[in-house]
């Protein structure tokens, strides 16, 4: 799938163990790299945790 900035997405998983983003929790993507496969987001939370697509993280159309 291909990001746009400024798209709104909601998360599904993170591997993440140290962060308070909850599944649910909604963002604006900021950036995406392809390559890469990172997702670079502004959670509504606060939070600027970019979604690590190949290494588990999922997220889903808000």
């Amino acid at each position: 799938m291909t990001y746009t900035k400024g798209d709104r997405i909601a998360l599904v998983r993170t591997s993440d163990p140290y962060t308070d983003l909850k599944p649910g929790d909604e963002g604006t993507v900021t950036g995406y790299s392809d390559t890469l496969a990172q997702l670079d987001v502004s959670w509504d939370s606060g939070s600027s945790l970019s979604m690590l697509l190949d290494e588990g993280d999922i997220v889903r159309p808000a």
